[in-house]
Order: structure tokens, then sequence, then C-alpha cells
């Protein structure tokens, strides 16, 4: 853990993680789908077993030390697997049919952690843990995507008075606000890849609970915009 983080930081992101699980949950048992909403109870079980997984593996430093290795260890065993596990969904048929039974408006509706994670982010570059980039003050624009998206859930998906196209855009935009600040976080990371942030590195994400960012909150949001935009262009 980081040495004299306040209290509140860590509390307000373990909520975060607690919520994104929830909604997520929420969003499976809300599918018009019987057989998706069965699956619910197996997939809760999996991903805490996934977070408690990271949490082990940093709280006995497997991360935050010596990142020099190549690849970086949080990359082999934190971010990779949930990739591949994305990937293999939107692959296998039956991935794909759990995928298109997901309602689009919880899917939405999700997006809404990105708010509290922007602050917990502020707050961490404020006790000097991350680098401004990471920050709304630097590169990261991702606190739109959180800010707006219960107004396209609302007023896009419940209320039908934005077209699809646009809502379309929206999950386009959000997405590649995403992938910018995934970027921005590895590339200022203590690792052979470090190019950015030498004076303030993202120590961060090395450490517990903040490990679950790029291990299970991103991972999620990411599945929700791609189900999004492959249910949107159907």
């Amino acid at each position: 853990m980081i040495d004299n983080l306040p209290t509140y930081i860590t509390l307000t992101f373990g909520l975060t993680t607690v919520a994104t699980l929830l909604l997520f949950i929420w969003t499976i048992r809300s599918s018009n789908s019987e057989t998706t909403r069965k699956k619910s109870t197996i997939i809760f079980i999996g991903l805490t077993i996934w977070l408690i997984v990271q949490a082990v593996l940093t709280l006995n430093n497997i991360y935050n030390t010596d990142t020099n290795s190549f690849p970086p260890k949080m990359i082999l065993t934190g971010i990779l697997p949930t990739i591949l596990t994305v990937l293999f969904m939107f692959m296998n048929a039956k991935g794909r049919q759990f995928i298109d039974s997901l309602p689009l408006k919880n899917l939405t509706y999700l997006n809404v952690v990105r708010i509290p994670v922007e602050i917990v982010l502020f707050w961490l570059f404020l006790n000097k843990a991350i680098p401004e980039l990471m920050t709304f003050e630097g590169r990261n624009f991702d606190i739109f995507a959180g800010i707006t998206a219960p107004l396209i859930a609302y007023f896009g998906l419940t209320k039908q008075k934005i077209s699809r196209n646009t809502i379309l855009i929206w999950n386009f935009i959000c997405l590649g606000l995403l992938i910018n600040i995934v970027v921005n976080a590895l590339f200022s990371a203590p690792s052979p890849i470090q190019i950015f942030a030498f004076d303030q590195p993202n120590i961060a994400l090395l450490n517990f609970p903040i490990s679950w960012l790029p291990t299970f909150i991103v991972p999620i949001v990411l599945f929700g915009h791609l189900t999004s935009i492959r249910q949107l262009l159907k």
C-alpha cells in the first residue's frame, strides 16, 4: 500500500470498485434473456475471486517490486488475462449471445463510476502518487464520459430523444477517452516502457487498492463500450 495515503482515498476507491461490480451484475440481471440472467451468480463469484487474487498479488508487492521486469508484471498477470477474456467472448458464439442480450441502457449507466475514479485520481495526484497528466487537469478527460452517461442513458435510451447514431458516436468518443488514459497510465508507471512523468511516476496503480483500476474497472468499462458499439452497429 502507498505510505501515508489518506484513508478516505482508499475507502472511496474501494467503494467505487464494489459499485462497478454491482452495476455490472445489475446489468446482467436486467437482461431479457433468462439464460444470461442465470449466469449472474457465477459471474459475480468469478469476478469476486479475480478481485481477491489481484488484491493478494498487490498486497504481496508483486507489482511494485522489480519494476524493471519485461513485460511488466501487472500487464502479464493483471491486464492481459482480462483483455484475452473480452476477446474470447467476442470471438465465441455463446459469448456473442451473452453480449447481445445485455441491456444497452444499463451498460451506459455503468459509466457513472468514472466520476469517482477521476476524483480519486486527482486526490492521488495531490498526494504525489500519480502524475498530473493522469488527472482532469492534465491529459485525462475521462470524467466527460461519467458526467454525460446518465444523460445519454435517460434521454437517448429511455426517452429515445437522442438518435442511435449520436449514442454510437458518444460510445466511440468515450472509448477513445478510456484508451487515452490507459496509454498515459501505462507509459507513466515505473517499468521498462515508461516514457512519461519521470519526476512523479504513476506508482499508485502498482499498489492496493488502486491496482483494481487497470485490472478490473477499466476492463469492465472497455467491455461495456465494445458491447454497446456492437449492439448499436447491428
